[in-house]
């Protein structure tokens, strides 16, 4: 089957799509994120919230000392 769409359409999209999943697994990963008990929609969305916050101040802190954004194995070394 041809694809109609432009390539570099394509590329883009694949390179959003990767760097979402790369996301989606440092969550699981670091975060464990598929086990989130709350009781209410209250407590899910803050406590995702503070999942998603700690993800973004890492990759914030990593580009602060020129590192890739998505690389947190051995952020915290001593």
């Amino acid at each position: 089957m041809k694809d109609s769409r432009p390539k570099w359409a394509v590329k883009l999209l694949m390179n959003v799509r990767r760097r979402v999943e790369t996301t989606i697994g440092q969550l699981v990963k670091y975060f464990d994120i598929e086990h989130v008990n709350c009781r209410d929609l209250w407590h899910l969305t803050s406590r995702m919230g503070r999942k998603m916050l700690g993800l973004t101040i890492g990759a914030y802190l990593n580009l602060e000392f020129d590192k890739d954004a998505i690389i947190f194995e051995g952020m915290l070394a001593v």
